[in-house]
């Protein structure tokens, strides 16, 4: 393996494997996405449960997001991969002509599960921030908890914790890459094939190093974009 870093092999590889990488930054960007969406519907469901009034439901949620933060991703994976889809088998679909379902279901639920945990404690702390005057009003006016919540809180509760989220969602993006590891082949993996096919270290690494900072930068401003409207707005 060369570890010195030459030009002239990253612009080679760059013209030769741009399939591979381009092919695994789709990936990395539809599993990310569907991970994204995923997480956030399980992170209302455990701020809904964190914030019962049962304690019972309020000790399921809180021990889940415990067990999540405490434990690796990558033995997250593995669990749901090799444990769960073993018991409830995924059917192997190809969807968009390169994507399997086998892979692709099991590692979307895996990083959306770890990313749920994280979520929903961002999602509390921002309904908590918001004045509980704001919710006895809601209610004096006739709304119920649900109304309440969709129309009051949570609009005024993710504008507040918007940077937080588009820090999380920037996490996904790269923690996506370990889903390498059960043979999904985003970034990472097609990384690797350049790695093994060429017998070059740094270049792939450079060149993959550099994609992941343009998809994370590009949700970085797309985030800073919504929360400049946002204050445009409060202004207005």
């Amino acid at each position: 393996m060369g570890d010195l870093f030459s030009f002239d092999k990253f612009l080679k590889i760059v013209q030769e494997y741009a399939p591979y990488f381009r092919q695994g930054a789709l990936y990395t960007v539809i599993l990310a996405a569907a991970a994204i969406f995923l997480g956030f519907v399980f992170a209302l469901l455990i701020t809904s449960l964190r914030m019962s009034r049962f304690r019972v439901l309020r000790g399921i949620a809180l021990s889940y997001v415990e067990v999540i933060r405490g434990t690796p991703i990558l033995v997250q994976l593995m669990i749901i991969y090799y444990g769960v889809c073993t018991i409830l088998p995924v059917p192997a679909v190809t969807i968009f002509g390169f994507i399997q379902t086998s892979m692709f279901i099991p590692g979307t639920i895996a990083v959306a599960c770890n990313s749920g945990a994280y979520v929903s404690e961002i999602i509390r702390s921002g309904i908590l921030a918001v004045d509980k005057g704001q919710s006895e009003a809601a209610r004096s006016l006739g709304m119920t908890q649900m109304q309440n919540m969709i129309r009051i809180v949570l609009p005024q509760a993710i504008k507040n914790i918007l940077p937080a989220l588009g820090n999380e969602f920037v996490t996904i993006i790269k923690e996506s890459s370990v889903c390498m590891v059960i043979g999904i082949p985003e970034l990472m993996y097609n990384t690797n094939i350049a790695k093994g096919a060429t017998f070059r270290t740094m270049e792939p690494l450079v060149i993959a190093a550099i994609i992941y900072f343009l998809l994370t930068f590009s949700i970085s401003k797309l985030i800073a974009y919504f929360e400049r409207r946002m204050r445009r707005g409060d202004r207005t």
